[in-house]
């Protein structure tokens, strides 16, 4: 598993991301604090509070794929 911050700040970052995550098989969840809900929800990550970073737990070892697509969300 890896975990990585990222900061979502805005409706359009949050759809931007969505369509990111999506495209690859892995399992994926955000969490801040003790709130934890499914990366390709649109309606689960606008339930978390977006004004602080959360963290993208990615339950796969080799994801460098992902991460190099995720730069421009990384905190």
């Amino acid at each position: 598993m890896k975990s990585i911050p990222i900061k979502l700040s805005f409706a359009e970052e949050v759809k931007a991301f969505v369509n990111v995550v999506s495209r690859y098989p892995y399992d994926m969840d955000l969490r801040a604090g003790r709130h934890v809900v499914d990366a390709k929800s649109i309606l689960g990550i606008f339930s978390l509070d977006l004004s602080k970073p959360i963290s993208l737990e990615v339950y796969a070892d080799d994801c460098e794929d992902l991460i190099g697509d995720l730069k421009s969300f990384s905190v």
